[in-house]
């Protein structure tokens, strides 16, 4: 787990090492173990390193081929690198280290850009071909680890994080309005390559590209290519839960392949108490250390009770407490650490609960991706009605929706179901009229720019739903936890990511998804016996969520608050109606509303502008 940088020149300039040393020190975070510089000509490339895997210099990177000709930056970890190892090995290479990253590179040496379908883990790497000159890049399935580049005639960059390509002279910032509308609205980034910075970009999960370094570089002919779509490579449904079981937990084995110390995020809740629970069951793990965020009984998004299921088998359970006095410290490291908006503070939750994790561990396991595996958010009861309608079946979905009422008293469900049901233009209206405080000319000129409504928001069924968001919305979770764990020197990894885990999983028909009101059907009947049933029962979604609410009330984030949004920068950003949003703040305060999701970001965007683009 690394952090990796590079400039590629196409103007007759060689790269200096200096520029290349300043792009490493802004990510220094993301690896204060070691670091290393390759320069060539017009190609230069940086890396950091946090040691994982064969703490010994023979990690360090860039990583040469042992006749030269290749040469390599990677960021993430290859899970399945023994097998490989030793497949490779019969083919006659040789090695000289014990690292993953001599497999990845021996890996595209055999294999050339098919290596990509061998790997089991999560990667972002550029290799540099030095005889053909021709640099290769790729990212893996769903997006786990990041990337990010900017280019123009000049030059082409790229970078793990975005502030290294700020840098750069000539790639002044700028604000992307449509990726601000989208957050704004409907609370999403990163559903498609756009960033909130107008010229720079990600290179989407399962996306790979080639190109010369000899050759100009122009934004047509770079072209990535997608080497992996999940649609195309659905394999055969679980038949049985233990199936399911077995899978899972074999995703958690490869996952533990590590020579530092390894932990658990644990929130209380289904996903990472299910990781808990067959690490102390199936894997007999005696050491297990937990990290948790507590607020205390009755406070929003406290999980004490759940998490105190584990007190008997666990003997290093460590736990943080975020607060608005916290957040008000941290709000400006906060920030820079993201580097873009982020739409709620749950994952500042996630942000203490990685700091505290640092002071025991260098790896940590985490449950996200499972609620968009297995439909885990509550408007997923949306999508599922709708196709159930859509299908005629009218007798399922009189029951599921009774069943849906009954479980959770709440008419959210059905909501979401009428809202999926609307034309595009109308979905989109509803969105802007909830929040009640956009600027119409902001709303008018990025309105029909929008993917969400035609993409994320228009899937057909349970399944599509579930597959669409693997595309469209993933992706920005996963950024979280990368900045969040990376920014203390930590690494994440993500079981139920684990790609035979997913395409067995996708493959599953509706009912073994949700099932009398309840999501997740499959991960529940197969945690019998395994996970603590007052877990297994749960009904309630929380995660790492935060008190954000009472937070805004605070006397220090009044002050806080009232001046940012009566700030004459704030005023003049063109997005907003300063009276409403003055308004709406007010009633926020009188408990007659809860807008605390649109106040953090009010106050994480113009904070954002402040650093980034003023």
């Amino acid at each position: 787990m690394c952090g990796i940088c590079g400039i590629i020149r196409f103007d007759n300039k060689p790269v200096e090492e200096a520029p290349i040393r300043e792009m490493m020190r802004i990510i220094k975070h993301r690896g204060p173990d070691d670091e290393g510089v390759f320069l060539e000509n017009n190609v230069g490339l940086g890396f950091v390193r946090l040691s994982i895997i064969d703490l010994s210099s023979a990690g360090h990177q860039p990583m040469f081929s042992q006749d030269g000709r290749f040469v390599m930056v990677f960021n993430g970890e290859i899970y399945n690198y023994l097998e490989l190892r030793e497949e490779l090995k019969k083919e006659g290479y040789v090695f000289r280290t014990q690292t993953d990253s001599e497999v990845l590179l021996t890996s595209y040496i055999h294999w050339g850009e098919e290596c990509l379908h061998k790997f089991n883990g999560m990667w972002a790497f550029v290799i540099f071909d030095k005889i053909k000159k021709t640099i290769f890049a790729a990212r893996d399935r769903y997006g786990v680890k990041p990337f990010y580049y900017t280019s123009n005639e000049h030059y082409f960059a790229f970078g793990s994080e975005i502030p290294p390509l700020l840098l750069i002279p000539e790639n002044k910032p700028k604000p992307d309005y449509q990726s601000i509308y989208d957050f704004l609205v409907f609370n999403r980034t990163d559903q498609t390559e756009r960033t909130f910075f107008e010229t720079i970009k990600i290179l989407q999960h399962g996306h790979s590209f080639k190109f010369s370094t000899l050759s100009p570089f122009n934004s047509i002919s770079f072209l990535p290519n997608r080497w992996y779509n999940l649609r195309d490579n659905l394999k055969t449904p679980f038949k049985t839960p233990e199936e399911f079981h077995d899978s899972f937990s074999s995703s958690i084995n490869i996952r533990l392949r590590s020579d530092v110390p390894v932990g658990v995020s644990l929130s209380g809740g289904l996903d990472s108490s299910s990781i808990v629970s067959v690490l102390i069951k199936d894997c007999q793990k005696k050491d297990l250390i937990t990290f948790s965020a507590v607020y205390g009984k009755g406070e929003c998004g406290d999980e004490t009770e759940f998490i105190n299921e584990y007190k008997p088998k666990i003997n290093q359970m460590y736990f943080t407490t975020p607060s608005a006095e916290t957040l008000l410290t941290d709000i400006r490291t906060y920030i820079l650490a993201h580097g873009e908006p982020i739409s709620s503070t749950s994952s500042y939750a996630q942000f203490k609960v990685m700091e505290l994790a640092k002071k025991h561990v260098v790896v940590n396991l985490s449950g996200q991706g499972a609620d968009e595996e297995m439909a885990g958010y509550h408007y997923f009861f949306g999508f599922y009605f709708k196709d159930l309608l859509t299908h005629f079946k009218w007798y399922l979905l009189l029951k599921e929706t009774m069943a849906y009422m009954r479980n959770h008293k709440s008419l959210f469900g059905l909501g979401t179901f009428g809202y999926f049901l609307l034309p595009d233009s109308l979905k989109n209206s509803v969105r802007v009229s909830e929040k009640g405080y956009m600027d119409k000319k902001f709303v008018l000129q990025y309105a029909q720019g929008n993917s969400i409504t035609s993409g994320l928001y228009a899937s057909q069924s349970l399944h599509e739903a579930l597959m669409d968001h693997f595309e469209y919305k993933l992706e920005h979770l996963l950024k979280w936890e990368d900045r969040n764990s990376m920014w203390f020197s930590l690494e994440t990894r993500v079981p139920f990511l684990d790609y035979r885990l997913v395409e067995r999983t996708m493959s599953l028909p509706p009912e073994k998804i949700i099932k009398d009101g309840m999501t997740k059907h499959i991960l529940r009947e197969a945690m019998v016996d395994t996970l603590p049933e007052k877990i297994r029962n749960r009904r309630d979604k929380i995660g790492f969520e935060t008190p954000e609410a009472e937070w805004f009330r605070k006397p220090e984030f009044q002050k806080y608050i009232w001046e940012l949004i009566q700030s004459k920068s704030f005023l003049g950003r063109g997005l907003y109606i300063s009276d409403n949003v003055k308004s709406l703040y007010k009633q926020h305060l009188n408990r007659k509303i809860d807008i605390s999701k649109e106040i953090w970001k009010w106050i994480h965007l113009e904070n954002w502008f402040r650093e980034f683009i003023d």
